[in-house]
């Protein structure tokens, strides 16, 4: 059998990492020259709900994927899927060209983050995997970070279709190294058949609810959505080879970690979409500042990650799991408190420092806790089961908070102002204390249903049972690496 060789196979995975993290961000900086080369300034919003709402649904159908037919070829799949979408959608011609590309783009990056997780789930020890994670999280967080500069950047040299098309280098490298790296053991033939009903049914109802998060027909996509979600799940009691089968789900482990990621991916919008506002807005620093006060989050994050990692086989994950969402309260509870006018940046930057801690132990200890809790043949959509909750967690928050942001700035400041406030070369025309004030008065209320999210996923987090390993914490037998 050939031998896996697992530093070219993570490089490779890191590759697919970045490129997709890349892209949810780069391209919010293109989009204005995009708008003024395309028109369709009223499907604006779409682009990026587009890429979210198909890379979220995907990953649970990827998860099994990759149980069935292989880890390799799910993920190479979805990087051509990906990569295919980029080239479309710099080509594209129309704004409803690019929205569609888009949408194929995030079905291709619905693969990237949950199949490469599992592979490092077969190819390392647990005491191993921490790091790795950790090491993915701080690739993660850079690309995030650096998809603004780099698209503004691009879009002012080269033209906005590079912003999408500086994928295709990046997707052909992946693939070529995963082709020739990384190598699975021969699977028996697959009797069995994806549950295609059951997947379709798990994408109407997430895109239903997603939609109506997004305030888009509430009164009918999120009822849809809870009809379409109490079919999925008759379906799935039902069905041969279910998409998320349901004994597995509802292991209490596995129960209680989606349940909390859930929670926790909604609170961390309060944190990442919000600060940087508060910061520019209600505080009057430039973009790259306000950008900045959410960076010591992707610092903290990978400490912890690498120190669970480090403890894991000694106390198990409960208490990591446990005390990371204590932290993870404290971060964010110090965020609600000192969220208020005249606050000095670097408080700010304490806060999400800490927060960054929270999440690196609990989130590490929650997957690794997972992908050790079953077997082999389980670990894709066990894995993909937790990212899809933190995932849908994030969406729905993004959407929640943002309805909490507009009823409570209500008509005291208008978007045009907000947006003046922001503006740089505009700021000074309407920067009083009272405008500022009154910001800052919509944004205390997300920074307190942040802390409360996060106590939520705490009180969870309490239910987590004292060991969940099934798996041994050894790399799998069946896979040669050196």
């Amino acid at each position: 059998m050939a031998v896996t060789r697992r530093r070219s196979t993570v490089f490779a995975l890191l590759a697919s990492i970045a490129m997709s993290a890349l892209e949810a961000t780069v391209v919010s900086t293109a989009m204005p020259t995009v708008i003024a080369d395309l028109g369709g300034i009223d499907r604006y919003g779409w682009v990026g709900a587009a890429y979210m709402l198909a890379s979220t649904v995907s990953m649970p159908i990827y998860g099994k994927l990759a149980d069935l037919y292989g880890r390799r070829p799910t993920l190479v799949f979805g990087i051509v899927l990906f990569t295919l979408g980029s080239l479309a959608s710099g080509a594209a011609t129309s704004m409803n060209v690019l929205i569609a590309a888009r949408a194929v783009q995030g079905l291709g990056a619905g693969a990237m983050q949950p199949v490469a997780m599992t592979i490092v789930g077969d190819l390392f020890t647990l005491e191993e995997r921490g790091r790795v994670q950790a090491l993915f999280g701080s690739v993660w967080g850079i690309s995030g970070i650096a998809g603004p500069i780099v698209g503004g950047f691009i879009v002012a040299t080269v033209g906005w279709q590079w912003v999408f098309w500086i994928n295709i280098p990046l997707g052909a490298l992946s693939i070529v190294l995963l082709m020739r790296s990384y190598h699975e053991p021969v699977r028996p033939p697959v009797r069995v058949s994806v549950d295609w009903l059951g997947a379709l049914t798990l994408t109407l109802a997430s895109i239903a609810i997603l939609v109506g998060a997004e305030r888009e027909l509430p009164w009918l996509m999120i009822p849809l959505g809870i009809v379409l979600t109490i079919a999925f799940l008759v379906i799935e009691r039902r069905a041969e080879s279910p998409v998320l089968p349901l004994a597995l789900v509802m292991r209490r482990g596995i129960a209680v970690a989606s349940a909390a990621s859930l929670l926790l991916g909604a609170a961390m919008m309060a944190a990442v979409m919000f600060v940087p506002l508060f910061a520019q807005g209600v505080l009057g620093a430039s973009a790259p500042e306000a950008g900045a006060t959410i960076a010591p989050m992707l610092v903290g994050w990978p400490i912890a990650a690498a120190m669970t990692s480090r403890t894991l086989s000694r106390i198990g994950f409960r208490i990591p799991v446990i005390v990371g969402s204590i932290v993870v309260v404290i971060g964010l509870g110090a965020l609600a408190l000192l969220a208020h006018p005249g606050v000095s940046l670097w408080s700010l930057r304490s806060a999400m420092f800490v927060y960054g801690m929270g999440m690196g132990f609990t989130l590490t200890a929650q997957i690794l806790a997972v992908q050790s809790s079953v077997e082999t043949n389980e670990r894709g959509v066990a894995t993909a089961t937790n990212l899809f909750a933190r995932s849908m967690g994030g969406a729905l928050g993004a959407g929640a908070l943002g309805a909490v942001f507009t009823a409570a700035l209500g008509d005291r400041l208008p978007a045009e102002t907000v947006a003046m406030l922001l503006d740089p070369h505009r700021r000074g025309e309407i920067a009083t204390v009272a405008i500022r004030d009154a910001l800052a008065s919509g944004l205390m209320p997300i920074f307190q249903v942040g802390a409360l999210l996060a106590l939520g996923a705490l009180a969870v987090s309490l239910f987590y049972p004292a060991d969940t390993r099934r798996a041994p914490i050894h790399a799998d037998a069946a896979v040669s690496v050196e």
